[in-house]
């Protein structure tokens, strides 16, 4: 029997052998298979080791896949079934992930999702001038970690200090519990530098205004952000142009402009050019903008919305009149029934999604800073109101990382998540290097942040707790009031650290805390592509489907194919994992009549289309409560909705004071981001949670 020091790896690398290692891949199969004593895992690792001792000749070195075949082998004598099983489609992925990876030219130490993989290789990776990639996933997040750090030495930081954080941050992201927008994850450490992801744009009634603004926003799309404007300024279409002696063409004739150069933008970007267009419900032009996107194509890089008074509502509700009013000299232009606009609203929302509703009343009374000014905009999603000019940089934790194995929170450990991810988005408003001395100014002044969740629903899940029950919405309130809470007290403690925000006095904050670095501190984002990342579920969202494609936007070029692993791994534990029932589902947006599959089962894995749109808007509204900025949330109905289901629910959501509201009814548009695997006809491959280009 020879003694094993060393083992080859599949590279050819000869290092030295660790049979922890082995224990460890057994044990994540066990706990798969529902084990509870990990000392199971031991036990087979130590025999795994004998078998192989005697199996080799003197000098011989095995390689890590002889390992593998003897571990799988061994499980499958022993009577483990189930374990077996699941160490044999973890090592099938993984071969797959590896295939992919070398193709792709990435290095992963992390071990990331082959769907995260895609999406750092096409944007967030750094490359050459010949777009070879340059940098693994490790040394990415190193890069971003040393930017974000560096800035502690404008504040009398020590270096091993500034270490501290960089190697703090750099765990927080690389273990995938934070991770910040997407422009701090491709710009930190590069030559680029702009870091934050929203940005609100004024829109002024003049030629020079107009096109300064877009100017302004093509180089902010350069670097990845996106922009909201609201138009609701310029003079409607037909007005008088008194400088020229013409007529005006017209709000929605300029946010097509600003379209078809966001089109021309995005062709050489790494990621789309985004953008939210606003009109007041008093603009002349509020009808012909509610059908602006009435057909597909039109603004297709724009999201929009209306943007509602507590006036009109009351008119709405009492069947009233409504005055639009000529932006240019206020005088009434028309005068309508406060329900034929909102009927229009509904109608198109019901048919394709927009537009959507923001409460325009309701965001300026949360205004934290009123003494600079009203607030008439937000980011493309919707999630962060903000002053013109004014940017703001966001970042979300995957709070299900903090489901310990008896499905409990570990508040501690989110606490200690919480403070660092407030320093770390502090820090990015430092680390920024600024497009107009406007933004600068006002962003520095107001040094507002958005530290938001995903993997809500996953969260969820582990806890046993239903997404759409009382239970559900306590959850969602007690987890957001607690970030909320301690990102104050984190914001509060850098205000006596480093000094608050300039804007301090004079705003909401001054006779609540002695110190805030930060206007705003809490924001829920949609977390599109950074919860591909993190391998979890987007946002507040519920699951929209367990299996199901989820089309990237077309910069990234692909459709990635998402099995929901939370559902995978309890089907390989309750013994009903089968490839057969795994297509079945596919073709599904909900599980709720596939009787294969055991009804606690299904009472846990909720999707989004199980879910009234009243439970949709009351957990929107549970967040809102605890939420600094907006909350970024879609509503979704199943096709059979009617517009009088819409109408409720954006009367619900007006009365439980959320910020604004989107609707989606499945299949109102030809392209939607995610729908299931079959919705068009295509059959795709997703037996191994692998992603296929269709």
């Amino acid at each position: 029997m020879v003694t094993i020091n060393k083992i080859t790896k599949r590279d050819g690398r000869i290092v030295s052998f660790d049979s922890e290692k082995i224990a460890r891949a057994i044990w994540k199969a066990a706990k798969v298979a529902g084990a509870k004593d990990r000392s199971v895992a031991t036990n087979l690792a130590n025999q795994i080791v004998k078998k192989l001792e005697n199996q080799l000749k003197q000098g011989e070195i095995p390689s890590v896949e002889q390992v593998q075949d003897l571990v799988e082998k061994t499980l499958i004598e022993k009577g483990y079934a189930r374990m077996a099983k699941a160490y044999i489609l973890y090592r099938q992925k993984r071969a797959k992930i590896r295939r992919t990876k070398a193709l792709l030219g990435v290095i992963d130490e992390i071990k990331l999702p082959l769907n995260a993989i895609l999406v750092l290789e096409r944007r967030y990776l750094k490359k050459n001038e010949k777009d070879v990639v340059i940098e693994s996933t490790s040394q990415m997040f190193r890069r971003i970690a040393k930017c974000l750090a560096e800035v502690e030495k404008q504040y009398g930081k020590t270096d091993n200090d500034v270490a501290s954080f960089e190697d703090e941050f750099y765990h927080m992201m690389t273990n995938l519990e934070f991770l910040p927008n997407s422009p701090t994850l491709m710009n930190a450490g590069t030559m680029f530098r702009q870091l934050s992801a929203c940005f609100v744009l004024p829109v002024e009634d003049s030629i020079e205004g107009i096109f300064d603004t877009l100017k302004a926003a093509a180089m902010i799309h350069k670097t990845g952000g996106g922009t909201g404007f609201s138009f609701s300024r310029l003079r409607s279409k037909g007005d008088v142009v008194r400088t020229t002696g013409g007529i005006a063409s017209g709000a929605i004739s300029f946010a097509k402009i600003y379209d078809i150069a966001t089109e021309v933008m995005k062709q050489g970007g790494r990621r789309r050019g985004a953008n939210m267009g606003i009109l007041n419900v008093d603009h002349p032009e509020i009808m012909d903008f509610i059908v602006a996107k009435e057909k597909e194509g039109v603004l297709k890089n724009f999201n929009i919305s209306v943007a509602v008074t507590d006036k009109y509502m009351k008119e709405v509700e009492e069947d009233g009149d409504f005055n639009l009013i000529n932006p240019r000299d206020n005088e009434i232009v028309e005068t309508l029934k406060a329900r034929a606009i909102w009927n229009l609203m509904i109608m198109m929302a019901w048919k394709n999604g927009e537009p959507g509703i923001i409460f325009l009343d309701t965001i300026n009374r949360h205004n934290p800073t009123p003494q600079k000014g009203q607030i008439e905009s937000t980011n493309p999603c919707g999630e962060q109101p903000l002053l013109p000019y004014e940017s703001c940089n966001l970042g979300s934790i995957d709070v299900s990382k903090f489901v310990n194995e008896k499905g409990e929170m570990d508040w501690k450990r989110l606490k200690q998540t919480v403070r660092l991810a407030i320093r770390f988005l502090d820090n990015v408003i430092d680390a920024n290097v600024y497009t107009l001395p406007k933004i600068e100014e006002i962003t520095k002044g107001n040094r507002k942040i958005g530290l938001g969740v995903m993997g809500f629903a996953d969260m969820l899940i582990k806890m046993g707790i239903k997404y759409n029950t009382e239970e559900g919405l306590q959850m969602g309130e007690k987890l957001m009031k607690f970030i909320n809470t301690e990102s104050k007290k984190m914001s509060s403690d850098l205000g006596e650290e480093k000094g608050s925000f300039p804007n301090f006095h004079g705003s909401i904050w001054e006779n609540q805390f002695k110190t805030m670095r930060n206007a705003t501190v809490t924001t829920i984002a949609p977390t599109g592509t950074i919860s591909i990342i993190a391998g979890c579920s987007q946002g507040i969202e519920p699951l929209f489907s367990i299996v199901y494609v989820r089309e990237v936007a077309e910069s990234l070029g692909r459709s990635l194919i998402e099995v929901n692993p939370l559902f995978e791994s309890t089907a390989l534990k309750e013994g009903f994992y089968d490839e057969k029932l795994i297509k079945k589902i596919a073709k599904k947006t909900s599980i709720q009549d596939v009787k294969e599959i055991p009804e606690y089962v299904r009472r846990n894995f909720v999707t989004s289309h199980d879910i009234s749109a009243e439970w949709h808007v009351r957990m929107q509204a549970v967040f809102q409560e605890y939420t600094d900025n907006a909350v970024s949330k879609t509503i979704n109905f199943p096709n059979r909705a009617t517009p009088d289901d819409i109408d409720n629910a954006y009367w619900l959501a007006y009365k439980l004071k959320c910020k604004g509201i989107t609707v989606y009814r499945h299949g109102s548009r030809e392209k939607q981001v995610l729908r299931p695997i079959e919705s068009q006809g295509t059959v795709a491959d997703f037996s191994l949670e692998c992603p296929t280009c269709v």
